[in-house]
């Protein structure tokens, strides 16, 4: 893995130095802010410089929910990684609508964070490539194709009833993809962690939820809902119940 630029927003300077440890153990740059409008100021100077930003959600002055909305207002893809104190599942899932990725609750082990940022950082560069390489002539050409949805993993559009599914972040496509080139088959949350996180279940299952609403909510502005529950189990793609207008 190539060296990483990391932006990390955290207000205990104890924790921040022991991550700088790792930081540098791994040979990455880390930039420091500890508040929330320090660390807008920071990204929105330079958005482009970072690879992965670390957020935590117990900030003094603007704290982590209103520092990850301004975020996403600068950049939609740069990853995200909020860490927070909270163990409630209504503050986990709020930060994950509010635009991050990920979300790692205190106390952590180090190397799980590294192991996420790890993670978090192969699918963004997965999705930079597969961006890099569309071209005009691709457009018509689709990955994933039935009566009423395609998509295109290399200029990243999905559509619906020839509708396109607009503002889709990063995972929220990469999601849509691995339900919809399986159609009908169920995920468990789990797998979808595996899929799509690209790291072993040990975490919790609220990060696909989050997301999955999210995704929802876009998919709904074009046409009728084809992610479907199933309870006990999981998630599917099916779209074979659409009815054309």
């Amino acid at each position: 893995m190539s060296a990483l630029k990391i932006l990390m927003i955290e207000d205990n300077k104890s924790v921040s130095e022991m991550m700088n440890m790792f930081f540098t153990k791994e040979k990455w740059e880390a930039v420091f802010a500890y508040d929330g409008q320090e660390a807008l100021e920071i990204f929105n100077a330079t958005p482009d410089a970072f690879d992965i930003i670390t957020l935590d959600l117990n900030l003094p002055g603007l704290d982590g929910m209103q520092v990850a909305q301004k975020l996403r207002e600068t950049s939609k893809t740069v990853p995200i990684i909020m860490l927070t104190a909270r163990d409630s599942e209504s503050d986990q899932v709020l930060g994950l609508e509010m635009g991050a990725d990920d979300y790692v609750t205190k106390p952590f082990s180090p190397m799980t964070l590294i192991a996420r940022i790890k993670a978090l950082h192969r699918r963004a560069e997965l999705s930079e490539t597969s961006e890099g390489t569309a071209t005009q002539n691709t457009t018509s050409d689709f990955d994933v194709q039935t009566d009423h949805f395609k998509l295109n993993t290399k200029t990243r559009e999905a559509y619906l009833m020839d509708k396109q599914i607009e503002g889709l972040t990063p995972k929220e496509f990469d999601l849509l993809h691995t339900l919809a080139k399986n159609p009908r088959q169920v995920f468990s949350r789990e797998q979808l962690l595996e899929l799509v996180w690209d790291y072993q279940y040990y975490g919790d299952e609220r990060t696909v939820d989050a997301h999955i609403k999210k995704l929802r909510q876009k998919i709904e502005k074009v046409g009728p809902q084809v992610i479907q529950t199933v309870w006990g189990v999981g998630y599917k793609f099916d779209d074979s119940g659409v009815v054309a207008s």
